[in-house]
């Protein structure tokens, strides 16, 4: 009698391996969690930095009265580059600045720049070309305003909140951040964009 209930014990319920089947399944429930977290996270991060590049070309096209007077957009046949090239008043290139304001070319690059990041950012796809271009649009609007300087070229104080951490460098962080997490998935056409042939054969397209 005792050898059988020895031999149905051994064969029956064990707690100790139920309760680590059940800690495994919480830990890859965690798991799986903290990842539609993050990737939700990102998509966040990603369409509302597009929507500031995508903003940006709208209101200095149409003059929607925000940063661009309304009747003075570039529609309009205003520049969208001269008011504030001109104006740049610090920096090392401030003469360089001053030439290229209100330039045919100039407008052009600018504005085909901030639309072509702003949809490719915030629908998830050509990330990583959209964050070298914005990345480099970004720097020279830092160069711009040129946030070392205390003073104005005129002598008057440049109101510089930071020396060098500005909300350029942020936004190009932000663009570095999702193109490098592959963040054009979640709430994107990122997924249906690696998929091209193009795409899979010049992976820095993505």
């Amino acid at each position: 009698m005792a050898v059988h209930e020895q031999s149905h014990r051994a064969a029956g319920f064990h707690p100790s391996s139920r309760r680590h089947r059940t800690a495994s399944a919480i830990a890859v429930s965690e798991e799986l969690d903290t990842r539609t977290a993050r990737a939700h996270v990102l998509a966040s991060l990603r369409i509302l930095t597009g929507f500031v590049f995508l903003w940006a070309f709208l209101d200095k096209t149409f003059g929607l009265g925000y940063a661009t007077a309304s009747g003075k957009g570039w529609a309009d046949g205003g520049s969208p580059t001269k008011g504030f090239l001109s104006s740049v008043a610090a920096g090392p290139m401030q003469s360089t600045f001053h030439a290229w304001a209100g330039e045919p070319w100039a407008d052009w690059l600018f504005m085909l720049g901030l639309l072509g990041i702003g949809v490719a950012v915030m629908t998830g796809v050509a990330l990583r070309p959209a964050a070298v271009a914005g990345t480099a649009m970004l720097a020279l609007m830092w160069l711009a305003e040129w946030p070392p300087a205390k003073h104005l070229s005129n002598g008057s104080p440049s109101m510089s909140t930071n020396p060098f951490a500005d909300y350029h460098l942020i936004y190009a962080a932000a663009l570095v951040a999702v193109a490098a997490a592959g963040a054009g998935a979640t709430w994107g056409l990122g997924r249906h964009w690696a998929r091209l042939p193009i795409v899979r054969d010049h992976t820095w397209l993505r």
